[in-house]
């Protein structure tokens, strides 16, 4: 089951089941009270929420054309479309709400504003946040005008607009438009010229990472330093505080209703596994829910919120959690994890595997590199398109900052990552191989060259470029892991990973780069591939999950040095 959504009065839930973790998603619709599934089916969804009307009877979807037989899991992506299900009827009468034959690759979606009077839809050429933002308006949110027209409210895809929330035909957005640390307007819908827009959290020196509207304020999740603060302001954007936090450490997701006071957010930090917690404003009391104990004696650990500087003199953050007391003496075993790009922050957060590396000596670091949005979009774009190097640039500082202070050695040091991490991982281990004694690089985009001939990969166009296109041609090609192995090198001892079912950076990239590299290692140092079966992009069966962690984890232990 990858998403479940219920319905605005609690009795049916629609919910979507893929297949090996694919991105494909086959919606049915449950009867609470019964248990039972009614015989709705709805096929071929992907990249798309499902948002209810507020009578219940139905729900907006975004599909794509059945692709061609036997090619599910490969083919380009293109012609997405909103539709409307109404609930008892077969697929075949779902409702066309928008389409853009002229756009064909662009991703729509559509979300029902919490009120029900509004459907808000969000054009997106690729994977940056740019948009374009149209509306409908569905009347009576318990009469809704499924076929009302929709309107376009910004028609220019130069930054983000994404709405969060509305108080009658006003609707308030996140945005960096011309302001690249983003801030929260009011853009009235029957006023939409953007000469109408209001200001009502402007620009701070901080980042805002994410914002809702909760109980009648905006509560915005802003970064410092990579590490998590929110505060609150009322709709005319007064300060209401900030909310106090359990601790330093990293915010995981934050809601609540526009019509109930309660913020609710998940916390933790690469000690403290993530907890859910209620903040009431009106009495200023948390609570939080279930909070899970760590597995270890997390007294004996600490980390530490340090610096390393790159190759042009930027300052590139990083988190390091090790025991307390150890010896400076590089000795330690140490994994390195990065991600670097589509402007996805990478916060100190807790993952359930750390702690067995922890207890057997090892230290886990996190890097915050350009392409990332840990210092807003001028972050990203520092280290995005022709300015890719920058990202592994960055890496590379903390990894020899790592072994300048003498946490650790390159016998001892290994680096991970995933999807775009993989692609990290593959061009720093090239880059640099003297550094590193163990890769782990994880459904990885390796063939920069190809990148986009496959299912969403034409999406990644606005992040990395396009080979067809010689200027970026010419970037890619300097750094595609595929392309720039070199027969004879002495490469890290290297475990990549992937699985049968990822449909978004299909398995040919690890294949390839996997030959590739055992046909030029020039030493001893093992270059392996794990591939598993039934499993995604981002998904394995929780069996599966422990085998190949545990896989992973025993490779670096055994390629850094670590002793039982």
């Amino acid at each position: 089951m990858a998403q479940w959504w219920p319905s605005r009065d609690g009795k049916l839930m629609a919910y979507g089941l893929s297949e090996g973790g694919a991105d494909w998603r086959t919606v049915h619709i449950r009867d609470i009270d019964s248990g039972k599934d009614l015989p709705d089916e709805i096929r071929w969804v992907r990249f798309s929420e499902v948002s209810w009307t507020n009578d219940s009877k139905g729900f907006f979807y975004s599909r794509y054309p059945e692709p061609p037989a036997g090619k599910a899991l490969e083919a380009a992506l293109s012609g997405q479309t909103i539709y409307y299900h109404h609930i008892g009827s077969p697929q075949s009468a779902d409702k066309l709400i928008y389409q853009r034959k002229d756009l064909p690759t662009w991703f729509i979606g559509g979300s029902v504003t919490e009120d029900g009077r509004y459907l808000t839809i969000s054009m997106q050429k690729g994977s940056d946040n740019n948009n374009r933002l149209y509306y409908a308006d569905l009347g009576d949110p318990m009469r809704p005008n499924i076929g009302a027209p929709v309107k376009a409210l910004i028609e220019e895809d130069d930054a983000e607009f994404s709405v969060f929330g509305n108080e009658g035909p006003v609707l308030y957005l996140r945005t960096d438009k011309a302001t690249p640390n983003r801030k929260v307007i009011a853009v009235d819908v029957t006023k939409p010229a953007e000469a109408n827009w209001k200001t009502v959290v402007p620009e701070a020196k901080e980042a805002i990472e994410s914002v809702a509207l909760i109980g009648g304020r905006i509560v915005a999740q802003y970064l410092v330093d990579v590490q998590s603060k929110i505060s609150m302001f009322g709709l005319d954007g007064s300060s209401q505080g900030d909310v106090p936090l359990p601790g330093t450490g990293a915010i995981d997701g934050m809601s609540g209703r526009e019509d109930t006071p309660e913020i609710f957010y998940m916390f933790g930090s690469p000690l403290f596994p993530d907890t859910v917690y209620d903040y009431d404003p009106q009495s200023r009391q948390q609570t939080s829910f279930e909070a899970a104990k760590p597995p270890v004696d997390v007294a004996q650990y600490e980390t530490r919120a340090l610096f390393a500087t790159s190759k042009d003199g930027t300052r590139v953050p990083f988190f390091l959690t090790w025991k307390k007391g150890s010896a400076l003496d590089g000795s330690h075993p140490t994994m390195l994890y990065g991600y670097g790009g589509f402007s996805i922050s990478m916060l100190p957060s807790y993952r359930v595997d750390i702690p067995a590396w922890l207890e057997r000596g090892g230290i886990w670091v996190t890097a915050n590199m350009r392409g990332g949005a840990e210092y807003g979009e001028a972050w990203h774009k520092a280290g995005n398109l022709g300015k890719k190097q920058n990202v592994f640039d960055d890496f590379i500082a903390v990894a020899e900052q790592l072994v300048k202070d003498k946490y650790t050695s390159p016998k001892h040091l290994g680096i991970m990552g995933g999807s775009n991490g993989g692609l990290l991982v593959g061009a720093t281990e090239e880059q640099r191989p003297d550094l590193f004694a163990v890769a782990l690089p994880a459904v990885g985009v390796m063939d920069m060259l190809r990148f986009d001939k496959f299912t969403g990969g034409r999406a990644w166009v606005t992040e990395y470029g396009t080979s067809s296109n010689k200027e970026d041609f010419g970037n890619l090609i300097k750094y595609s892991p595929l392309q720039n192995v070199k027969p004879g090198a002495c490469y890290p001892a290297t475990l990549v990973t992937t699985a049968d079912h990822d449909d978004r950076v299909v398995p040919s990239h690890s294949f390839k780069f996997t030959a590739a590299m055992q046909a030029a290692q020039g030493c001893a140092n093992p270059i392996l591939i794990r591939i598993e079966t039934q499993g995604s992009h981002g998904y394995r069966p929780t069996d599966k999950r422990i085998a190949e962690l545990a896989d992973e984890w025993a490779f670096a232990a055994a390629a850094t040095g670590m002793t039982p």
